[in-house]
């Protein structure tokens, strides 16, 4: 809390050459790029760091297949270079999988024809993951028994990656990132209005903690506040020619379903791609894609009749899967983006999903519609090239802008944790060591971690259980990750929050020791208020079953 207390401070005082609005995946990688081009950068979120859509997705990273169905090509061509320079760049948290897809009899594209389109993804993709191949019905039983293919005609097998942690903490180390080369980054600041006078952006904010209200001025304002970009625009009086559409896509946690570490996809009954995903010791099935007026939603009963219907119809399961085998919920909005004008009815799963930077070189403003993770460098690279067109004085780009620390650094690293044993401790269920763990985690910052358990082994010790944290990540956590709410670290620095129920949560013990580490008096407050939401989450829900 103090970081972040600092970093108030510094945006109340300072003038910037550039303010981003929004710390999901679109502000954070904007905000990493500016800062290593020598800009001095704010970055502010209304709420936590990658606390909305950036904190929902399916944790894919991938190149878009489905769009080859509506002729992206050029669309597929540039996620797969993303998808590729993201597996090459972050090779600890970054990781290919394979995806089994089975193909219904009647299905509007015959297997052959499907692999085809494999092969062609593959060759847009570089060669970069390993080759598809076609499966028989009897193939598709041998390599994943759990498939049902009584309606099957065949199926394909095909690579892409995934996220080994979850998504909201690859967006958060792109803004500890962007905080090691000087941005100044605060949560839990929200944007209650800005305008340009004098050549300059005054922007009114509000510290969602303390209540204070003060001013941040700049040169240039970003507005990368995901699907809340167009109601930042109105109120800064902001006109563009791009606006949001929303889709709402869910997804549903449940007890692991195959023992196989490899992403089932399905065709749904809507016709969009269906998948159930490995996550440490559960799977995530979904998701939904349903027009929605409002970014604000909910899961519905709809959904989880959706997905369950879906999934248990797909999957040879002993026991069908029913809502009260659900662990936890994620939903939230994609914001497509559509000209003005432009009518979004029709075949909603048609909208391409593609982002859009538009810029008013008069107000010094630029407004990011739309965006993807995959896409996330593409984005990154394209404001620091409008920035400079926009007159602020910057750097030229390193070309190391992104990605884990140099390999002497990560030798480094190892060679320490080998001499220290925990190269040997395993981290997890899922047989991780945790040397793997803290360096994929917190990179560079994992160094003085391994010091702490060189003084005392106890801090290699699990702290809550059955999480794979260690009384060595604390003392970092609290100081440098400005975790405001029980919540942060929970879902969003970590995703133990949707691997356990909520009554085994209640009853870790370590857990206490860790708001006492993170919030030291008010370890209590923040314990029962995380609790009592947790609580009111869980009412609404069975209300709604």
């Amino acid at each position: 809390m103090k970081l972040r207390q600092k970093n108030i401070n510094q945006l109340a005082s300072q003038e910037l050459d550039v303010l981003i609005v929004g710390a999901g995946i679109n502000g954070a990688v904007s905000a990493a790029a500016l800062a290593s081009s020598g800009a001095r950068v704010g970055l502010i979120d209304a709420q936590d760091f990658s606390s909305f859509t950036s904190q929902q997705s399916s944790n894919l990273i991938w190149g878009g297949i489905k769009y080859l169905e509506t002729y992206e090509i050029g669309l597929v061509n540039d996620l797969c270079k993303s998808r590729n320079e993201l597996l090459r760049s972050f090779p600890s948290t970054v990781k290919e999988i394979r995806f089994l897809t089975t193909v219904s009899r009647g299905f509007r594209f015959h297997p052959m024809f499907m692999i085809l389109g494999t092969w062609f993804y593959w060759l847009l993709g570089r060669g970069r993951t390993r080759i598809p191949r076609l499966l028989s019905t009897s193939k598709i039983k041998i390599t994943e028994p759990l498939v049902n293919i009584d309606d099957s005609s065949g199926g394909i097998e095909y690579s892409d990656a995934f996220l080994h942690d979850n998504d909201a903490r690859f967006v958060f180390n792109f803004v500890r990132d962007a905080m090691n080369k000087g941005c100044i980054a605060a949560n839990y600041v929200k944007s209650v209005g800005a305008r340009h006078e004098n050549d300059r952006w005054i922007t009114t904010v509000e510290d969602q903690v303390s209540g204070r209200k003060f001013d941040i001025r700049s040169k240039l304002l970003i507005n990368a506040a995901g699907p809340f970009v167009d109601q930042h625009n109105a109120m800064t009086g902001v006109e563009t020619e791009y606006q949001h559409v929303f889709s709402k896509g869910i997804h549903l946690i449940v007890p692991r379903l195959s023992r196989e570490h490899r992403v089932l996809a399905f065709f749904a009954d809507d016709g969009r791609l269906f998948f159930a995903i490995p996550m440490a010791n559960r799977t995530c099935i979904g998701t939904t894609d349903t027009p929605v007026e409002s970014p604000i939603t909910q899961v519905t009963d709809e959904d989880r009749e959706f997905v369950l219907s879906n999934i248990n119809s797909r999957l040879d399961l002993e026991t069908p899967l029913q809502a009260k085998d659900v662990f936890a919920e994620r939903w939230g909005v994609r914001p497509l983006v559509i000209k003005k004008g432009q009518k979004s009815s029709g075949d909603f799963l048609q909208l391409s999903r593609k982002h859009e930077i538009e810029t008013s070189a008069e107000l010094k403003h630029i407004s990011i519609f739309g965006g993807k993770l995959t896409d996330c460098l593409n984005v990154g690279e394209e404001i620091y090239e409008d920035v400079k067109r926009l007159g602020i004085d910057l750097d030229e780009l390193p070309k190391r802008w992104y990605g884990e620390p140099e390999k002497s650094v990560r030798t480094q690293f190892f060679k320490h944790a080998h001499k220290l044993g925990v190269d040997e401790i395993i981290a997890s269920d899922t047989g991780e060591m945790l040397s793997e763990r803290l360096w994929r985690r917190y990179g560079e910052h994992a160094l003085p971690m391994l010091e702490s358990i060189e003084k005392d082994a106890t801090m290699a010790d699990t702290l809550i259980e059955g999480s794979g944290i260690r009384r060595c990540e604390i003392d970092y956590l609290a100081e440098y990750e400005m975790i405001v709410k029980l919540e942060d670290y929970l879902r969003r620095r970590s995703k133990f929050e949707l691997l356990v129920s909520q009554d085994t949560l209640r009853q870790s013990k370590g857990l206490f020791e860790v708001c006492e580490k993170l919030f030291g008096e008010e370890a209590q407050a923040k314990y029962d208020e995380y609790f009592n939401r947790s609580d009111q989450e869980l009412q609404e829900q069975a209300g709604n079953l």
